[in-house]
Formats: structure tokens, C-alpha cells, sequence
């Protein structure tokens, strides 16, 4: 099962795991998308414990869950409101508490939970203060649920860095110089280019096979590099 498979990241792991031959489900708020043949869909807003615990009684057992749904406001904690407070605590933190809670007494022995933190989750970005916060949040979680559940359940969690996203165009239209700020961006990580959804999707499968069945209550950076490196530019030195 993988939240917030409608687009980006979410729906890149859908395709992943369907190339893997397994039966995949996935949620969203609103109307069904366009997905691909054998991928099952539910209207569903994360947030809702009560929407995500009839969901889970919809769905039975699972053998994997990713919770991959998140929400972005760019704005600093003075100029946040509750309804920011609401929106992005909901979805990002709450929603994945709600989907944890509800699919763990469904989940086979051996199973695997997924879960997409952020590098935002270890330093902030400028300007989005909930989002910051929220991340953190999720890693916490991902720690106690590998520790209260283990051996039978394994929890990670993957850590994205920039990724070619709506959310990445949002981060830059913040910056006075949007262009210039993408290459400075760029500059910054030492493959030389932002992620790609496929990068993230290729992580979790991994965490879901056997060949990762040592790792639990981890965060997996993904971000090129990005975060390796010291504030310096490159070539100044």
C-alpha cells in the first residue's frame, strides 16, 4: 500500500513495485486518477483517522505500506497559521501516524514499513518551517516503530534531497532569482543534477525485498550528495 501514489514520488514507487509483479494499492484525496493496469485506488485523506481506518479494513492484510503522502507550505513559523498549522502536521505527521497505527495489526510477519522523510528532516530549509518539522517528526517515528516492532516489522525511513518535483519548482520560486538559485542548487551536489522520482522508487523497493532485511529503524539519505558536502562552493578552494 502507497499513500499519496497520485503523482511524483508516490507514483513512481506505485509503478516500481508493479514492475516487481506485486499487487499494489494506493490513496489519495480526490478523484481517481489515471493509473496503471493492476493498481487499485481509494479516495482517501490520511489525516482522517477514521477515513484511514476503514480504508485498512477495505484493503486487509498488507505485506508492505509506504507512506509517502506530503504536503508543502513555504512559510516561516511568524507567518504561519493554524490552518497551515492543520494542513501540513496533518498530512505529513498525523497522516502517517494514522496509516502506521491502523495497517500494523494488518501487516504480515516480516513485513516492511516505508516511510519518505526528507533531508528537511535534518536541516532546515529557509521558509518552511512545518514542513521542517514535520519531516522530523516522521524520522522520530520511524525510529520507535522499528524499535516497539521489530523482528516482525522492519520501518525505515528514505530521506529525499531536491528531486524534480512541483515541490522543488515551489522551493525556488521563493528565492529572489529563481535561476540563479537552481544553479547554485545544482553546484551543490556531486552528481550534478536533481533527483528523479525513479531514484527514490528504486530505494524502496529495496527496502521492501530481502536483500535489506538488516536494515531497520534507518534514514536513507537521498539527495546526490547534496548534504556530504561542507558550505563551501566547489573550486573556491
Amino acid at each position: 500500500m502507497v499513500t499519496g501514489g497520485r503523482q511524483g514520488i508516490g507514483r513512481a514507487i506505485v509503478e516500481a513495485f508493479l514492475r516487481e509483479e506485486a499487487t499494489v494499492v494506493t490513496c489519495g484525496r480526490g478523484a481517481r486518477p489515471q493509473l496503471p493496469p493492476g493498481c487499485d485506488w481509494h479516495g482517501v485523506d490520511v489525516a482522517d483517522p477514521a477515513q484511514v481506518g476503514a480504508f485498512a479494513q477495505a484493503v486487509g492484510a498488507v505485506d508492505i505500506l509506504v507512506n509517502n503522502a506530503g504536503i508543502q507550505v513555504e512559510k516561516t513559523v511568524m507567518d504561519s497559521t493554524d490552518a497551515d498549522w492543520d494542513l501540513v502536521m496533518g498530512v505529513n505527521a498525523r497522516g502517517v501516524f494514522n496509516c502506521c497505527r491502523a495497517f500494523l495489526p494488518r501487516m504480515q510477519a516480516g513485513g516492511a514499513i516505508i516511510n519518505i522523510g526528507s533531508i528537511s528532516g535534518h536541516v532546515a530549509d529557509p521558509g518552511m518551517a512545518l514542513y521542517n518539522a514535520s519531516k522530523a517528526f516522521v524520522h522520530g517515528l520511524t525510529r520507535s516503530i522499528a524499535v516497539d516492532h521489530g523482528p516482525a516489522i522492519r520501518c525505515n525511513a528514505i530521506c529525499p534531497g531536491w528531486i524534480e518535483t512541483g515541490m522543488l519548482e515551489a522551493g525556488f520560486d521563493l528565492a529572489g532569482d529563481p535561476v540563479a538559485a537552481r544553479q547554485d542548487a545544482l553546484a551543490r551536489h556531486p552528481v550534478r543534477r536533481f533527483g528523479k522520482p525513479e531514484d527514490i522508487a528504486s530505494m524502496a523497493v529495496w527496502l521492501a525485498s530481502d536483500e535489506s532485511a538488516f536494515a531497520s529503524g534507518q534514514l536513507f539519505t537521498m539527495d546526490g550528495g547534496m548534504t556530504a558536502a561542507s558550505p563551501l562552493q566547489p573550486g573556491l578552494f
